[in-house]
């Protein structure tokens, strides 16, 4: 279980987060909310590692990790898909499958079948540079090699962010599967309201970074939530 309390972040004298505490549990999807510049990328950067807390804690598995590095981090686990995907644009699909490898033992270093039977275009384009991807491919590389890693913690940080309806349905089809067969816990950064709805099962909605309404999607008002997300 991943459980964020009480977070502050800086960066320098502007305050990103502001006593954030969220968790996120084996088998479940929290998805956080909120418009553009509330704070909710800071806060996947903070889980991650790639970006230091002021105060608060991180803790993973009963394990407080706030001071780890980000490989350190990896290697425990968790696995990021960043906002803008940041894929390899000069290596191919296989090569930026393979980045994953490093956190793996030897006798690990595979790509798993999964990847393939969510994304079967992966494997039609193995030999294609990654930049010669549509985006919506690009986003089921970046989710891909995320896979390749075994990870049971994957944030997901606005992964609709400019795809195809018919490329959306097939990364929430994957989340459903990540959730639901795999058991991962997914920390899963949205706009799209009812796509992440569809998925969650807590939500947490962000601004002026802090949390201002946290639940179930059963406990939240649809109206409430929207309204944060357009003010």
């Amino acid at each position: 279980m991943l459980n964020v309390a009480n977070m502050d972040l800086y960066y320098g004298a502007a305050q990103a987060l502001k006593d954030v505490s969220v968790a996120a549990e084996e088998g479940q999807v929290t998805c956080i909310l909120g418009r553009n510049g509330v704070g909710k990328t800071s806060l996947m950067r903070a889980i991650s590692g790639r970006q230091g807390i002021r105060s608060g804690s991180v803790t993973w598995d009963g394990q407080e990790i706030s001071k780890l590095r980000p490989d350190a981090r990896a290697r425990l686990g968790i696995a990021s898909v960043p906002q803008g995907r940041e894929i390899f644009p000069l290596l191919t699909v296989r090569e930026n499958l393979e980045t994953g490898f490093s956190l793996l033992p030897r006798k690990e270093r595979r790509i798993p079948d999964e990847v393939f039977d969510l994304f079967p275009v992966l494997a039609e384009m193995m030999n294609r540079r990654g930049g010669d991807l549509s985006g919506g491919q690009q986003q089921q590389l970046a989710i891909g090699r995320a896979m390749v890693t075994r990870p049971k913690l994957l944030l997901m940080d606005e992964p609709t962010e400019g795809i195809q309806p018919s490329i959306i349905k097939d990364i929430g089809r994957a989340i459903e599967y990540l959730r639901d067969q795999v058991r991962m816990a997914i920390v899963l950064v949205e706009q799209y309201f009812d796509f992440a709805v569809a998925l969650a099962s807590r939500i947490a909605v962000m601004d002026r970074g802090r949390i201002v309404l946290a639940g179930t999607p059963a406990e939240l008002d649809e109206a409430d939530v929207r309204r944060w997300m357009t003010v």
